[in-house]
Formats: C-alpha cells, structure tokens, sequence
C-alpha cells in the first residue's frame, strides 16, 4: 500500500511560457511573411508540463521552480493555478525576466526552438526541503543541463535524500546546441531511478549513435532504468533486467512541444501504480501520442479515462535491442 502523502510527484526544473504557432508551410526567407492560422501563449518548460500532464490524470503534483515579475511570470502562475497544479513552491523573483520559448513549427519538419532561460537560471537546485521531500512520493527534475544552475552537486543531493525516504527520482536533460558535456550527470546518475533523456540529448552525450549504446552508456554511469526517447521512432530502454526497443502508436502529428514531458509524466503514473518497465514505457508512450495530436505542450494530453480508453484499445510492441 503506497504511503499517504500530500504530493505524488514534485516537479522541480525549467518553467517556461511557450509562443507557438501552428504549422506553417515553410521556414520564411528574410524579410518573408508567412501565414500561420493561429499562435498562442501556453504553459511550458519540462517541470511545469509534467506537472500540469499529472495532474489531468489525477495525481497531486506541485511545480517547483522560479519565474520573473513580469506578465510572462504572472501568466504561468495563474495558468499553472487554473490546471490543478500546486504553485506555491513558484519563486517570482523581482527584477527578473521569466523563461520564454518562440517555438516555430513547420509542416512535415521539427519544431524550431528560440529560448531564454530567464529566471530559470536562478534555480538553486535545494528548494525542496527535508519536509518538504517527506510528503511526495516521487521527485522529478526536469530540464537539468539547460544553464549552470542548479549544480550537479545540489540535484545529486536531492536525489540521495530522496532515495534514503523511499522516494523514487526522475531525471530529463536539456541539451543547448553545441554542448556535448555529460560530467553534470556524473554526481546525479547513481541516485537516478529513470533517466529520460531523448536520442538528440543522448547522442550528444555519449557520442554514441545507437540509442542501445547510449541507454547501455548511461546504465554503466550508475543510471537504474534510462529510457531514450525517439519520437516517431519509438523508445530504447535498458534496466535491471534486460536492453529493449519499442515502436510508437501511429497517431496524427501536429505539433511535438511537450511530448517528451507527457511521455515522462505517464511513466511516472504508472510507476506510482507499481507497473512494470514495459508498462510503464507503454503508458509513457500513449500520453506522449496524445500530446502531439495538438498544438502546445499540454493542450491535447489525455486525461485518466481517456488514456485508459486509448490503451484499451492498443498494444505496443516490444523488440530486442
């Protein structure tokens, strides 16, 4: 029986107010406009949209994490607020500019990312407290890698007084072009439950090619599950008890922002249920298939019935690797 607690995951990392348009024909030239039925301004960055992913599927999950006093700030706080979200461990810190992301989207392509981090620089990495740490039932860190701060050290903590009170650790990465650094996950890996960084992220890690490699890689480094993200393509896993790959559930792409963190917050879910990897990757899976049917990083992500529906209805292979 899983202990009572007042969170089921604490979501510490990146918050970030996402500009996204929907998809366009083609990547404009300079001084080219290009029509785009619609953009909006929506909840994003790793932390907060697992949150807000958790939370439509019935769990207690609080952001923890720092915005600017700006209109940027104010909207995330409030929009946080409105999705279920725990937001009293939000930092808004005077004289500073809140993270944002103009993401670009086009037709038959990537996203496109142009990002500050803003006050997600000033996040320490120890906001969590003793206390605080007792009263949830997982600790995921996400976009970890993306500036300075928080320090390997202060996560590496965390995650040891985390695992010494049963709770389990989650860890994602951001990787900014042109770094390829993986000595920040040094300290952090051996007290990493489930490490899920996406292939990009793992390449330019490991300087391995092959997603088995670079989970095999990261598994040496002290990582107890490491899970690769590949879109489209799938994910490869490697645990305690054995290296596999699985493909994805075929599904309308629209727009990718946000379907790593639902993939990580449906894994999470079905961890706190006591499932299985396979499972869990399976579930992960089906909330991240959700989540790219629409434009914006949560706006599409199934909620509990949905997703039991979805899977009801569908099987996921799985693959040696």
């Amino acid at each position: 029986m899983p202990k009572a607690c007042a969170f089921d995951c604490l979501c510490l990392g990146i918050v970030v107010a996402d500009h996204v348009c929907e998809p366009i024909a083609h990547l404009p030239q300079a001084g080219e406009l290009v029509l785009t039925p619609r953009t909006h301004l929506s909840i994003g960055g790793c932390a907060a949209n697992v949150a807000v992913d958790l939370v439509r599927l019935g769990r207690k999950a609080a952001v923890v994490g720092r915005v600017g006093d700006d209109p940027f700030g104010l909207f995330l706080i409030e929009a946080l607020g409105r999705a279920g979200a725990d937001i009293r461990h939000i930092g808004c810190l005077p004289g500073e500019a809140t993270s944002t992301s103009m993401i670009i989207n086009v037709q038959g392509d990537d996203r496109r990312f142009i990002h500050t981090p803003g006050a997600n620089a000033r996040l320490e990495g120890d906001e969590i407290s003793t206390d605080l740490l007792a009263q949830t039932r997982a600790v995921y860190v996400g976009g970890f890698g993306l500036s300075d701060k928080p320090a390997p050290e202060k996560i590496a903590a965390l995650f040891r007084a985390a695992r010494e009170r049963g709770v389990k650790t989650l860890l994602d990465v951001v990787v900014p072009e042109g770094q390829s650094r993986g000595s920040f996950l040094e300290s952090v890996l051996p007290y990493t439950d489930v490490f899920l960084p996406n292939e990009d992220e793992a390449r330019a890690l490991t300087h391995r090619d092959q997603p088995a490699d670079q989970a095999r890689a990261f598994r040496d480094a002290g990582a107890e599950t490491v899970v690769i993200t590949r879109g489209q393509l799938g994910v490869v896993v490697a645990s305690p008890s054995g290296v596999f790959r699985t493909n994805s559930f075929p599904i309308a792409f629209v727009d990718g922002t946000g379907g790593g963190d639902a993939f990580a917050a449906g894994y999470i879910h079905a961890l706190l249920d006591g499932r299985d990897v396979s499972e869990c990757v399976r579930v992960g899976s089906a909330l991240g298939a959700s989540c790219v049917q629409a434009t914006g990083a949560t706006t599409g992500v199934f909620n509990a019935a949905e997703l039991a529906e979805f899977l009801s209805e569908r099987a996921l292979d799985l693959f040696p690797a």
